[in-house]
């Protein structure tokens, strides 16, 4: 009888380890927020599992450009707010950002074999002077990538010799294009065909998305190097 107390105190720490085992195995263990209680909570149908994110190229393409092609991507002007942008190659060539863009036409140069910037520059196709454009577009040589963006009023200063120079460089929305249209155009100096890339939407108060502007433009795309040869 004496040893009836003994034999109390080990049942009872053996029923209190085994208590404890069971309890965390059920609650998952300590630091674990309650896994297992939460899983008798949760339906698989309020259970939420996170969506794999869309993996995006060189300047937010959806896919790699092929090999000797150049990444590109790039949105004209919405009315006369939000200024265009250029990207090439994952680096922004021109935007608001880096306060390179303005009303009119917005152009970079680049080097089609080493895909480097040449120059960038916006030209006032409002109340400038075109003969600074003609300037800039006149002397390219032979394999030049010319990347240009519309902003507000791309045309009202545009004249014969400006439309056949874009026309000579892959173009065949420069002839029309008119006051306050909207237009992202990828071309290149020497080329024999019409370019691939080239978007132009008429200003016309019937389809325009703003009050008197047409809707911006978005293109993307991988135009090909040029070789060293031109």
């Amino acid at each position: 009888m004496r040893l009836a107390g003994p034999f109390r105190i080990v049942a009872l720490i053996v029923t209190a380890g085994l208590t404890w085992i069971v309890i965390s195995t059920f609650l998952g263990g300590p630091g674990s927020g309650f896994p297992r209680i939460q899983q008798l909570f949760t339906s698989p149908e309020n259970s939420v599992t996170a969506e794999p994110r869309a993996r995006k190229y060189k300047c937010g393409l959806p896919q790699p450009c092929p090999e000797e092609h150049l990444a590109f991507r790039m949105v004209s002007g919405a009315a006369n707010v939000i200024g265009p942008k250029i990207c090439l190659e994952d680096k922004m060539l021109m935007s608001s950002v880096k306060d390179n863009v303005g009303r009119g036409l917005n152009i970079a140069l680049v080097n089609g074999v080493s895909g480097e910037l040449i120059e960038a520059r916006a030209f006032d196709m409002w109340a400038g002077d075109v003969n600074d454009l003609l300037k800039f577009i006149r002397p390219l040589h032979e394999g030049t990538l010319v990347f240009v963006a519309s902003y507000d009023d791309p045309a009202t200063k545009m004249n014969e010799e400006t439309r056949r120079l874009f026309g000579e460089l892959g173009s065949r929305s420069a002839r029309e294009l008119a006051f306050r249209d909207s237009w992202v155009f990828v071309g290149a100096k020497g080329v024999q065909d019409k370019s691939p890339f080239e978007q132009h939407v008429k200003n016309s108060r019937h389809t325009n998305k703003y009050e008197g502007w047409p809707e911006a433009l978005e293109m993307e795309g991988c135009v090909p190097r040029r070789n060293a040869a031109g």
